[in-house]
């Protein structure tokens, strides 16, 4: 079988209003499942943040990841989820977050840096085109010669891929080595001004306000590949809710690797 192409399909725009954190995760999941089973057709979602949160990966130590006193002094939701890849510090309106939703058809036959590469290709012509010269850093950065500026992370189940990744459009460098226990062991002989070093955001790079990216971002895709405007369909909703409920939400899952 032969790999299919981002033009093969139709790709659906969801941009909604900001939901909780576990929200996000339970959409995730959701969505991968309605994709894989055909009854929604590939989608790039745009997240949009209702709260903080510090949302660490599949595999990850909740102890080890984070510090928890840290976390609730702040007011930060503590959230796991379903792909693998490393701790992310989220603040409303500091972020640019999106997942796709593709068919494994696209992905077949590459390797998972080759399916990390594709699944970026768009964004870092949109970042070009914000004058920011960002490249794919294997295994999961969007990276620039200023720093850091994403991370990425894959799943894939049921004929599907997810594809999220997590951009620093402005960060409050001291909270997140407070909250990230990560940061801390890396950066502690040098303290928290590396640590902005080590992220350069999007807000530094370009002046621009976050909507102007994320529009910039959304142009690129829709002339790359396509993109029509779409909305989460009532099953898909109550589906995620359901998922909250019984796995996201639950100390089961947020602490499966305590």
């Amino acid at each position: 079988m032969s790999r299919s192409e981002w033009r093969d399909h139709d790709w659906r725009l969801i941009h909604a209003a900001p939901q909780p954190p576990l929200l996000h995760m339970a959409l995730d999941e959701a969505l991968l499942t309605e994709v894989g089973a055909g009854r929604r057709p590939p989608t790039l979602r745009l997240w949009e943040w209702a709260a903080p949160a510090v949302v660490i990966g599949r595999f990850q130590s909740l102890r080890n990841e984070v510090d928890g006193e840290a976390a609730r002094r702040h007011g930060i939701e503590v959230v796991r989820r379903i792909s693998g890849g490393g701790a992310m510090f989220i603040e409303p309106g500091n972020t640019i977050t999106y997942s796709v939703y593709a068919p494994l058809s696209m992905v077949e036959g590459l390797s998972f840096q080759e399916s990390y590469a594709l699944m970026d290709a768009w964004v870092l012509e949109a970042l070009r085109e914000l004058g920011i010269e960002a490249w794919y850093q294997p295994l999961n950065d969007i990276a620039s010669a200023a720093g850091k500026i994403g991370g990425a992370a894959q799943t894939r189940r049921g004929g599907a891929l997810l594809h999220h990744v997590t951009m620093a459009y402005d960060i409050d460098a001291a909270k997140m080595l407070d909250v990230l226990r990560i940061g801390r062991e890396k950066l502690s002989d040098k303290g928290t001004a590396s640590a902005a070093k080590r992220v350069d955001p999007l807000r530094s790079q370009t002046g621009l306000p976050r909507a102007a990216v994320v529009e910039r971002m959304l142009d690129t895709f829709r002339r790359l590949h396509g993109l029509a405007d779409d909305s989460l369909r009532e099953e898909e909703q109550v589906q995620a809710q359901a998922l909250v409920k019984d796995k996201f939400g639950t100390d089961a899952w947020i602490a499966d690797v305590p």
